[in-house]
């Protein structure tokens, strides 16, 4: 099993966090069923304050490029992403156009 540690911010308004919170206490089916889709076994997201932590545990057989590319040829979750954009704003060293952000494991007990 692999695990993905990313990273990515809100935009620091109380309102967006409780609008974004509730959007995931209700992702739409065609977008569980692309991450169920891609290999991804478990997913969680973490929030404090605007900062956003997704955990990714998926396959061994399971890559971001891949995931990605599924993603850009599916057009609900494509629809998904570009609401979720409304809320999001990438870190300041993201790529152009990236949004979450791959995190460095600095530590393991």
């Amino acid at each position: 099993m692999k695990r993905y540690c990313l990273a990515l911010d809100l935009v620091d308004d109380p309102q967006v966090f409780r609008d974004y919170d509730a959007y995931h206490t209700r992702v739409w089916p065609e977008v569980l069923k692309s991450l169920r889709d891609a290999g991804i076994e478990h997913m969680q997201i973490y929030r404090a304050h605007n900062r956003l932590f997704l955990i990714v545990e998926a396959g061994d057989n399971f890559s971001l490029e891949r995931k990605s590319a599924m993603d850009a040829a599916n057009p609900k979750v494509q629809e998904w992403e570009t609401l979720m954009w409304k809320y999001q704003v990438a870190l300041p060293n993201a790529l152009p156009g990236q949004k979450w952000v791959l995190m460095e494991k600095v530590f393991e007990l």
